[in-house]
């Protein structure tokens, strides 16, 4: 009996010590940046998962909680580029939604633009994008850069981006010659998208690539 007294009171002192950091990533949830501010002084971890295995900065991407996000983001301890179980970022995640107000305020913070494998770019050109593409390429994102798979963000923005996009990334420099391990090209990933126009600018642009490499030989 005593022994399982004794198991019940170290139950009870757990969940006490695991409230604070429910309450604190419910408030980035619900965007209120006083509590969220106000238990950051009381101590809480900012990288503290919650029970159901969330962290305050996802979460306040997720729901668009701008306003808690700013105080997050104000707190040094915060580790801004800490991955999900996917390996996504919280840059990554505000890319592909679109959220532009997010992605400066992580890019202001110091998120990393670029990284090895996914980037912020591959997902921006995957999702509504909302201006958050060309603020990326501005910062200096990698036009080229290659997932574990070799995708490139071009190929991305051709199946599932915008229709600005591939305009956008074409003009910046991105090479649609590029091929990934299954051998597609961005032309290849349009067509798979059902966009035929598109995979015809993209063929296009690889000729004119590939005359101005031959004729600088």
């Amino acid at each position: 009996m005593k022994r399982a007294l004794t198991a019940l009171a170290l139950a009870g002192t757990l969940l006490a010590q695991a409230a604070p950091i429910d309450d604190f990533v419910k408030a980035a949830e619900m965007n209120d940046p006083r509590t969220v501010k106000a238990l950051l002084v009381r101590g809480v971890n900012p990288n503290q998962a919650d029970a159901r295995g969330r962290t305050a900065v996802f979460t306040a991407v997720r729901e668009g909680s701008l306003q808690a996000l700013q105080v997050l983001l104000a707190e040094p301890a915060l580790q801004v580029d800490a991955a999900n179980a996917d390996g996504e970022t919280p840059l990554m995640l505000a890319a592909i939604r679109g959220e532009l107000a997010a992605v400066k305020a992580l890019v202001t913070r110091g998120a990393a633009i670029n990284r090895q494998g996914w980037t912020p770019l591959h997902y921006a050109c995957s999702g509504p994008d909302n201006g958050v593409a060309a603020f990326l390429i501005a910062q200096g994102a990698a036009l080229n850069a290659r997932s574990d798979n070799g995708t490139t963000p071009l190929m991305m923005a051709a199946r599932y981006g915008s229709g600005d996009l591939v305009p956008l990334l074409l003009k910046a420099g991105a090479e649609p010659r590029a091929a990934n391990e299954q051998e597609l090209t961005a032309a290849d990933f349009a067509v798979r998208g059902g966009r035929d126009a598109m995979a015809v600018e993209l063929r296009r642009a690889m000729a004119e690539r590939q005359r101005a490499a031959d004729a600088g030989r």
